[in-house]
């Protein structure tokens, strides 16, 4: 840990910048600043007092800060070493909790705030959703995902609106679908999922979170008869926390890709892996501070209205988050498709697939068997980084006008 002085107006930690610290303000007053707002929930200014955290986001995550700290008056700022801040969750499960109720919360109202602004409605659900759900990937003749949602639909409401319309398509896509786990436990500890399988669906009630131990697996959400791919995870990464946590239904949906195994870690189970599993708590905590730094991101992502641009982010985002180092020309392959990273900006193919072809010219971007190849990766960056500051002055122009 080390004391630091800030002189009023100083700036502690700036937007882009690597974290390597993370911060407790001791006296005096600190001005977090954002480029972009983020939603009702949380303001793009937020004026902290002796004893709030800041930078914990970015320090966890090890990536670039997410907001400004200005100091507002003279004072003094207790900044402690990842590594330092590590070892207390691990020592004190109750600190642990709090944290990840704490974080858990926060990419509940983040999700909520890119729905929003990403399809112009609340991200709120109710249990009828499960059959929109399967509707739209019935319509897709992805009968493995149909089937379950149906199922989990009929589970939850027996005597609802929709199960008669359920049982008739279920019946009819039935030879044709391979979904698993349809009436579990809770005490099958150690799950398989065959290759795109759904795992939960978007609305359902959660009670468990996953850890992956081999496969992958796609996170995605539906709003508007329309598919958007919010993640796609590897192995050892956790993911279902927030339904389980929080006790609301699920915010998206899970697949399998690939054939892919895992562990289901209930209520019961979790508090005990928080309190006798501390490195399974620091990855979990990690983990939950990646998300909250990549949501920020996508928001300011949903804010961009040129495909093109709003395409040129998402790669940028995704190079970010595998810390990617920006030198001239380094190539890197992306584990996206041209199809996912339309879904994954929000488009339709209509705009998807020439606002992608552009992008391929800008950005000297190649298809290596099925996948996205850039031959220059700072071509992305400076890319992004002109489409950013071009949405940034328009927002700003807005902004003077109201």
């Amino acid at each position: 840990m080390q004391l630091m002085k800030f002189n009023k107006g100083a700036y502690i930690v700036v937007e882009g910048k690597m974290a390597d610290n993370l911060y407790i303000l001791r006296s005096g007053k600190v001005e977090l600043q954002r480029d972009f707002a983020v939603g009702e929930s949380e303001s793009d200014r937020v004026l902290l007092s002796p004893g709030d955290l800041f930078g914990v986001v970015s320090a966890l995550s090890e990536h670039f800060h997410i907001d400004t700290a200005v100091a507002m008056t003279d004072c003094e700022i207790i900044a402690i070493k990842t590594a330092e801040y590590t070892s207390i969750i691990q020592k004190k499960s109750d600190v642990a909790l709090k944290i990840i109720n704490g974080f858990s919360e926060r990419l509940r109202n983040l999700d909520e705030a890119l729905t929003r602004l990403t399809f112009k409605k609340s991200a709120e659900i109710d249990k009828y959703h499960l059959i929109n759900v399967a509707d739209y990937y019935a319509k897709q003749s992805k009968y493995n995902q149909a089937y379950y949602a149906y199922h989990r639909y009929i589970q939850a409401c027996p005597d609802g609106p929709g199960v008669s319309h359920a049982r008739e398509a279920m019946a009819k896509i039935e030879p044709y679908q391979k979904a698993v786990h349809l009436n579990t436990n809770g005490e099958d500890f150690i799950r398989t999922y065959p290759d795109n399988t759904m795992i939960f669906s978007e609305g359902e009630d959660g009670s468990e979170l996953f850890i992956i131990q081999s496969g992958s697996v796609k996170i995605t959400k539906i709003v508007n008869d329309n598919e958007v791919l919010l993640a796609t995870l590897k192995v050892g990464d956790i993911f279902g926390e927030m339904a389980l946590l929080n006790n609301e239904p699920r915010s998206a949906s899970a697949i399998a890709g690939g054939v892919t195994k895992m562990m289901a870690v209930n209520k019961k189970n979790f508090v005990k892996m928080v309190q006798q599993e501390p490195k399974m708590t620091t990855r979990l905590t990690t983990l939950l501070a990646e998300r909250i730094w990549a949501l920020y991101k996508q928001l300011a992502n949903a804010l961009i209205e040129d495909p093109t641009a709003k395409m040129t982010d998402a790669l940028l985002i995704e190079l970010e988050k595998n810390r990617v180092k920006f030198t001239s020309k380094l190539s890197h392959t992306f584990t996206l498709g041209p199809e996912d990273l339309i879904k994954m900006a929000g488009l339709q193919n209509a705009e998807g697939r020439p606002a992608l072809e552009k992008l391929m010219n800008e950005c000297h971007i190649s298809i290596m068997e099925n996948k996205l190849h850039a031959t220059d990766v700072i071509e992305i960056k400076k890319n992004a980084d002109y489409y950013r500051k071009m949405a940034l002055r328009k927002a700003q122009r807005e902004a003077s006008r109201r």
